[in-house]
């Protein structure tokens, strides 16, 4: 096991690109989840004024 997570020596470039691409990754989800939730309470909004203008 320690042989593989020294990636033959090359684990000090390949770790960091493992944790960098996880944090990227992780970072997208977390922003078009919150794209998401703001354009759902855009929407609720505007339906709440159409029908509020009716």
């Amino acid at each position: 096991m320690l042989k593989f997570l020294a990636m033959g020596g090359y684990a000090r470039y390949v770790w960091p690109c493992y944790v960098l691409t996880a944090a990227v990754v992780g970072l997208n989800i977390r922003w078009a989840l919150r794209s998401l939730h703001s354009a759902r309470a855009a929407a609720r909004r505007r339906i709440a004024a159409v029908r509020a203008a009716s």
